[in-house]
């Protein structure tokens, strides 16, 4: 009778041949570990030829030696590598830091015995022309570098913040080669700068920011205002750089755009600004570059928007000098919805514009606006206040005269 093993044993068995294959694999790969890469391998030429140990492997003694002086050897060897390539990265790095330094600046070159501002001796007993440390010494031409800049578009103009946004082309270009130039926005700020050629003569450019230009609203709404981009160099003065307008060249791209607005005109102007209150003796002045962009307001737009509707208040509200005596509770009751409709239209043109010191045309007008509208409240009121046997009469008075003095007053209010 065949004996059939149980479920236990049969686990057993199997657990035995795994921790067994197991144990295998594990001493044929410490065995392999130590076994070196190179047996059977011919020496190499001059080198010794490899131990071999029992039956034909290598010594694990010699290989071990072997293996610590290759070892040894390969680390002197990528030490004195890495040594080297570090002394020629760092020779490489100083050589480059001094190629990108160029020049000294004339702050450098100034001095300070007894402390204090640096200042430029004279040259050849002839005192410097400027006493700023940031002036060259020597009495040598300034660089004239001709700017142009092409404006591509002019977006998001916020007149209450004054705050826009512009895509343009600066162009420098010169003579002789220019000295490292570092251009700077003073009414706001560079998101993107582009370099389309860098060259010692020719630079070009197409930067897009924020800048910003307080508005002018006194003529509001037939406002013209004047967005300006302005850039200078605080580094060189204009005895190292003399900026020079490209007249020619300082126009808008195709295309061009300003959503709402018409253009009156373009043009640019160089300046020299000192700014004089930094240090003692700070009386370098500095290039500056302002191109300004004219804009103005749509007059069909303006008009339609806030003289209109300013008209049809002062209309409707005069259609109640007609109405009879014997109405007068429909009469009393014409005047007090315009007003507030004008005030609420003169509070909806204000959340437009930001605060002013000033009037603006607008403002003239709803205060001619309200006068129009007072003098038919008047005007009712002293009917109230006659006798009876005389309010057809001032009826009458108020039919004439309030029309009058209402054209009157909204004329000035117009051209004032």
């Amino acid at each position: 009778m065949q004996r059939r093993l149980s479920p236990f044993s049969s686990m057993m068995n199997v657990v035995a041949m795994v921790v067994i294959l197991v144990f295998g694999g594990y001493m044929w790969a410490r065995r392999a570990e130590s076994a070196p890469l190179d047996v059977g391998v011919a020496a190499p030429p001059g080198g010794a030829p490899p131990m071999v140990g029992p039956k034909g492997f290598p010594s694990v003694k010699a290989s071990g030696v072997a293996s610590v002086a290759a070892s040894t050897s390969g680390a002197a060897a990528s030490a004195s590598g890495a040594a080297s390539a570090s002394g020629g990265d760092d020779a490489g790095v100083a050589a480059a830091a001094s190629a990108d330094a160029g020049p000294p600046m004339p702050v450098d070159l100034a001095i300070a015995p007894d402390g204090g501002v640096p200042f430029h001796p004279p040259v050849n007993g002839v005192p410097p022309t400027f006493r700023s440390p940031f002036a060259k010494p020597d009495a040598t031409p300034p660089v004239r570098i001709n700017v142009a800049l092409t404006l591509n578009s002019v977006d998001d103009y916020d007149i209450k913040t004054g705050k826009f946004a512009a895509d343009f082309y600066l162009s420098l270009t010169s003579v002789e080669p220019m000295p490292d130039l570092d251009l700077q926005v003073a009414n706001g700020a560079i998101d993107k700068k582009s370099v389309v050629a860098d060259r010692p003569t020719f630079k070009l450019y197409r930067i897009t920011g924020q800048f910003k230009s307080p508005a002018d609203l006194r003529k509001y709404p037939f406002d013209a205002q004047e967005l300006k981009i302005v850039l200078e160099d605080d580094r060189r003065g204009t005895d190292t750089v003399r900026l020079v307008v490209d007249k020619e060249r300082t126009t808008l791209g195709r295309g061009f755009r300003a959503v709402g607005w018409q253009v009156s005109f373009v043009q640019a102007r160089a300046l020299g600004i000192v700014h004089g209150s930094r240090f003692e003796g700070d009386d370098l002045y500095y290039g500056r570059y302002v191109f300004s962009l004219g804009l103005e307001r749509f007059a069909t737009s303006a008009i339609f928007k806030v003289f209109v509707p300013a008209f049809v208040i002062v209309l409707i509200a005069l259609l109640g000098m007609w109405v009879p005596p014997e109405e007068m509770e429909v009469r009393s009751n014409a005047g007090a919805p315009m007003l507030a409709g004008a005030v609420l239209f003169h509070f909806s043109l204000m959340q437009e514009l930001p605060a002013t010191s000033y009037m603006t045309r607008a403002d003239k007008l709803m205060l001619g606006v309200y006068i129009s509208l007072l003098l038919g409240m008047i005007s009712t009121w002293w009917m109230f206040t006659v006798k009876e046997q005389h309010v057809r009469r001032v009826f009458h008075v108020a039919r004439t005269l309030v029309p009058v003095l209402t054209v009157v007053v909204m004329g000035l209010a117009c051209v004032a």
